[in-house]
Protein backbone atom coordinates (compact mmCIF):
# COMPACT_ATOMS: atom_id res chain seq x y z
CA UNK A 1 0.00 0.00 0.00
CA UNK A 2 0.99 3.62 -0.51
CA UNK A 3 -0.04 6.71 1.42
CA UNK A 4 -1.01 10.23 0.47
CA UNK A 5 -0.92 12.65 3.42
CA UNK A 6 -2.07 16.22 3.97
CA UNK A 7 -1.53 18.32 7.09
CA UNK A 8 -3.29 21.32 8.60
CA UNK A 9 -2.54 23.31 11.76
CA UNK A 10 -4.06 26.72 12.47
CA UNK A 11 -4.29 28.92 15.55
CA UNK A 12 -8.02 29.60 15.09
CA UNK A 13 -9.14 32.49 17.27
CA UNK A 14 -6.28 32.16 19.75
CA UNK A 15 -3.08 34.23 20.01
CA UNK A 16 -0.80 31.17 19.92
CA UNK A 17 -1.09 27.81 18.17
CA UNK A 18 -0.37 25.16 20.80
CA UNK A 19 -1.07 22.28 18.37
CA UNK A 20 1.61 20.53 16.36
CA UNK A 21 1.56 17.74 13.81
CA UNK A 22 4.00 15.96 11.53
CA UNK A 23 4.75 12.73 9.70
CA UNK A 24 7.57 10.81 8.09
CA UNK A 25 7.29 8.19 5.37
CA UNK A 26 10.44 6.11 4.92
CA UNK A 27 11.34 3.10 2.78
CA UNK A 28 9.94 0.52 5.19
CA UNK A 29 7.21 2.39 6.99
CA UNK A 30 5.63 5.63 8.10
CA UNK A 31 4.73 7.51 11.27
CA UNK A 32 2.07 10.20 11.78
CA UNK A 33 1.64 12.30 14.95
CA UNK A 34 -0.78 15.02 16.10
CA UNK A 35 -0.56 16.75 19.50
CA UNK A 36 -2.53 19.44 21.34
CA UNK A 37 -0.48 21.26 23.97
CA UNK A 38 -1.66 22.52 27.35
CA UNK A 39 -0.05 24.86 29.87
CA UNK A 40 0.77 28.52 30.51
CA UNK A 41 3.88 30.49 29.52
CA UNK A 42 3.63 29.02 26.00
CA UNK A 43 4.20 25.63 27.61
CA UNK A 44 1.58 23.93 25.46
CA UNK A 45 3.32 25.06 22.31
CA UNK A 46 6.64 23.66 23.58
CA UNK A 47 5.05 20.41 24.76
CA UNK A 48 3.29 19.56 21.51
CA UNK A 49 6.28 20.35 19.29
CA UNK A 50 8.67 18.46 21.53
CA UNK A 51 6.40 15.40 21.67
CA UNK A 52 5.84 15.25 17.91
CA UNK A 53 9.48 15.81 16.99
CA UNK A 54 10.75 13.32 19.58
CA UNK A 55 8.44 10.57 18.36
CA UNK A 56 9.28 11.12 14.70
CA UNK A 57 13.01 11.14 15.44
CA UNK A 58 12.77 8.00 17.57
CA UNK A 59 10.74 6.22 14.88
CA UNK A 60 13.33 7.06 12.25
CA UNK A 61 16.18 5.90 14.49
CA UNK A 62 14.52 2.66 15.67
CA UNK A 63 11.63 1.78 13.38
CA UNK A 64 9.13 -0.69 14.78
CA UNK A 65 5.45 -1.48 14.48
CA UNK A 66 4.63 -3.57 17.54
CA UNK A 67 2.73 -2.33 20.59
CA UNK A 68 5.95 -2.15 22.59
CA UNK A 69 7.52 0.02 19.89
CA UNK A 70 4.65 2.47 20.07
CA UNK A 71 4.94 2.57 23.84
CA UNK A 72 8.67 3.29 23.56
CA UNK A 73 7.99 6.23 21.22
CA UNK A 74 5.44 7.72 23.62
CA UNK A 75 7.79 7.06 26.53
CA UNK A 76 10.60 8.89 24.74
CA UNK A 77 8.31 11.89 24.30
CA UNK A 78 7.35 11.73 27.98
CA UNK A 79 11.00 11.68 29.02
CA UNK A 80 11.77 14.62 26.75
CA UNK A 81 8.96 16.66 28.32
CA UNK A 82 10.04 15.81 31.87
CA UNK A 83 13.64 16.77 31.05
CA UNK A 84 12.49 20.08 29.56
CA UNK A 85 10.43 20.83 32.66
CA UNK A 86 13.48 20.26 34.86
CA UNK A 87 15.55 22.52 32.59
CA UNK A 88 12.97 25.33 32.52
CA UNK A 89 10.84 25.53 35.71
CA UNK A 90 8.35 27.88 34.01
CA UNK A 91 7.27 24.87 31.94
CA UNK A 92 6.53 22.51 34.84
CA UNK A 93 2.78 22.56 34.09
CA UNK A 94 3.09 21.88 30.36
CA UNK A 95 1.18 18.88 29.05
CA UNK A 96 0.02 17.62 25.68
CA UNK A 97 -2.53 15.22 24.25
CA UNK A 98 -1.27 12.93 21.54
CA UNK A 99 -2.23 10.47 18.82
CA UNK A 100 0.39 8.54 16.85
CA UNK A 101 0.01 5.99 14.05
CA UNK A 102 2.70 3.76 12.53
CA UNK A 103 2.47 1.54 9.46
CA UNK A 104 4.65 -0.98 7.63
CA UNK A 105 2.54 -0.41 4.47
CA UNK A 106 0.44 -3.53 5.06
CA UNK A 107 -0.83 -2.93 8.61
CA UNK A 108 -1.29 0.05 10.93
CA UNK A 109 -1.25 0.48 14.69
CA UNK A 110 -1.93 3.54 16.81
CA UNK A 111 -1.75 4.94 20.33
CA UNK A 112 -3.20 8.00 22.02
CA UNK A 113 -3.52 9.99 25.23
CA UNK A 114 -6.18 12.61 25.89
CA UNK A 115 -8.82 13.76 23.41
CA UNK A 116 -6.83 14.04 20.20
CA UNK A 117 -8.49 11.43 18.01
CA UNK A 118 -7.87 8.98 15.19
CA UNK A 119 -10.76 8.17 12.85
CA UNK A 120 -10.75 5.28 10.37
CA UNK A 121 -12.91 5.49 7.26
CA UNK A 122 -13.60 2.29 5.32
CA UNK A 123 -15.37 2.58 1.99
CA UNK A 124 -16.09 6.21 2.77
CA UNK A 125 -17.78 5.38 6.08
CA UNK A 126 -16.42 6.29 9.52
CA UNK A 127 -16.13 2.86 11.16
CA UNK A 128 -13.88 3.58 14.13
CA UNK A 129 -12.52 6.30 16.36
CA UNK A 130 -10.27 6.28 19.39
CA UNK A 131 -11.98 6.74 22.75
CA UNK A 132 -11.11 10.00 24.54
CA UNK A 133 -9.49 10.14 27.94
CA UNK A 134 -11.81 12.87 29.16
CA UNK A 135 -14.65 13.52 31.59
CA UNK A 136 -17.32 13.68 28.84
CA UNK A 137 -16.14 10.33 27.43
CA UNK A 138 -16.35 8.81 30.93
CA UNK A 139 -19.90 10.18 31.20
CA UNK A 140 -20.80 8.56 27.87
CA UNK A 141 -19.32 5.25 29.04
CA UNK A 142 -21.35 5.50 32.24
CA UNK A 143 -24.55 6.21 30.32
CA UNK A 144 -24.98 9.69 31.78
CA UNK A 145 -24.90 11.44 28.40
CA UNK A 146 -25.02 10.35 24.76
CA UNK A 147 -22.05 10.69 22.45
CA UNK A 148 -23.55 13.63 20.55
CA UNK A 149 -23.49 15.62 23.81
CA UNK A 150 -19.69 15.45 24.02
CA UNK A 151 -19.22 18.24 21.51
CA UNK A 152 -19.66 21.51 23.35
CA UNK A 153 -20.00 19.87 26.78
CA UNK A 154 -19.08 22.19 29.65
CA UNK A 155 -16.45 19.68 30.86
CA UNK A 156 -15.02 18.92 27.42
CA UNK A 157 -11.60 20.31 28.41
CA UNK A 158 -11.25 18.14 31.52
CA UNK A 159 -8.78 15.43 30.57
CA UNK A 160 -8.06 12.23 32.45
CA UNK A 161 -4.74 11.50 30.72
CA UNK A 162 -2.09 13.65 29.07
CA UNK A 163 1.61 13.49 28.34
CA UNK A 164 3.97 15.42 30.62
CA UNK A 165 2.98 14.35 34.12
CA UNK A 166 5.71 12.29 35.74
CA UNK A 167 4.68 8.77 36.73
CA UNK A 168 1.42 8.89 34.76
CA UNK A 169 2.25 7.34 31.38
CA UNK A 170 -0.84 5.39 30.30
CA UNK A 171 -1.24 5.53 26.54
CA UNK A 172 -4.04 3.51 24.96
CA UNK A 173 -2.42 1.29 22.31
CA UNK A 174 -4.19 -0.79 19.67
CA UNK A 175 -3.33 -4.37 20.60
CA UNK A 176 -3.94 -6.10 17.27
CA UNK A 177 -2.63 -4.33 14.14
CA UNK A 178 -5.20 -3.19 11.60
CA UNK A 179 -4.82 -4.67 8.09
CA UNK A 180 -4.91 -1.91 5.50
CA UNK A 181 -7.26 -1.95 2.51
CA UNK A 182 -7.25 0.14 -0.62
CA UNK A 183 -9.55 3.11 -0.14
CA UNK A 184 -9.06 3.34 3.62
CA UNK A 185 -8.57 6.80 5.06
CA UNK A 186 -7.37 8.06 8.43
CA UNK A 187 -8.04 11.37 10.13
CA UNK A 188 -5.84 12.31 13.10
CA UNK A 189 -7.30 15.45 14.67
CA UNK A 190 -7.25 17.65 17.76
CA UNK A 191 -10.45 18.51 19.60
CA UNK A 192 -10.44 21.97 18.03
CA UNK A 193 -10.95 20.19 14.70
CA UNK A 194 -13.38 17.34 15.42
CA UNK A 195 -15.55 19.46 17.74
CA UNK A 196 -16.88 21.32 14.68
CA UNK A 197 -16.97 18.49 12.15
CA UNK A 198 -19.48 15.68 12.65
CA UNK A 199 -18.71 12.15 11.47
CA UNK A 200 -21.28 12.19 8.62
CA UNK A 201 -19.65 15.40 7.40
CA UNK A 202 -16.24 13.74 7.47
CA UNK A 203 -17.72 11.06 5.22
CA UNK A 204 -19.39 13.50 2.84
CA UNK A 205 -16.24 15.60 2.54
CA UNK A 206 -14.18 12.46 1.91
CA UNK A 207 -16.46 11.22 -0.86
CA UNK A 208 -16.25 14.60 -2.61
CA UNK A 209 -12.45 14.82 -2.39
CA UNK A 210 -9.87 13.56 -4.88
CA UNK A 211 -6.99 13.85 -2.41
CA UNK A 212 -6.36 14.40 1.31
CA UNK A 213 -5.59 18.11 0.85
CA UNK A 214 -9.05 18.67 -0.56
CA UNK A 215 -10.57 16.55 2.23
CA UNK A 216 -9.01 18.71 4.94
CA UNK A 217 -9.92 21.90 3.07
CA UNK A 218 -13.60 20.92 2.89
CA UNK A 219 -13.70 20.10 6.60
CA UNK A 220 -11.82 23.27 7.53
CA UNK A 221 -14.50 25.26 5.75
CA UNK A 222 -17.08 23.82 8.14
CA UNK A 223 -14.93 24.80 11.14
CA UNK A 224 -14.55 28.42 10.11
CA UNK A 225 -18.27 28.69 9.34
CA UNK A 226 -19.36 27.32 12.72
CA UNK A 227 -16.76 28.46 15.22
CA UNK A 228 -17.05 31.52 17.46
CA UNK A 229 -14.44 34.31 17.31
CA UNK A 230 -12.31 32.88 20.14
CA UNK A 231 -12.31 29.28 18.90
CA UNK A 232 -9.53 26.83 19.64
CA UNK A 233 -6.47 25.89 17.59
CA UNK A 234 -7.32 23.12 15.12
CA UNK A 235 -4.97 20.61 13.53
CA UNK A 236 -5.27 17.41 11.53
CA UNK A 237 -3.52 14.91 9.32
CA UNK A 238 -5.52 13.32 6.51
CA UNK A 239 -4.17 10.05 5.15
CA UNK A 240 -5.39 8.21 2.05
CA UNK A 241 -4.42 4.56 1.52
CA UNK A 242 -3.88 3.63 -2.16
Amino acid sequence: MKFRTASLSEQGGRDVNQDHCGYRILDKGGCWVVADGLGGHRGGEVASQLAVNTILDRFEAAMGFEAEDLFSYVQAAQEALIAKQAEEPRLTSMRTTLVVMVSDFSTARWAHMGDTRLYLLQGGSAQYRTKDHSVPQAMVDAGDIVEDDMRGHEDRNRLLRALGKEGDLRPAILEKPYTLHQGDAFLLATDGFWEYVWEPEMEISFCKSANPDEWLMRMERRITQRAESDFDNYSALGVFVD
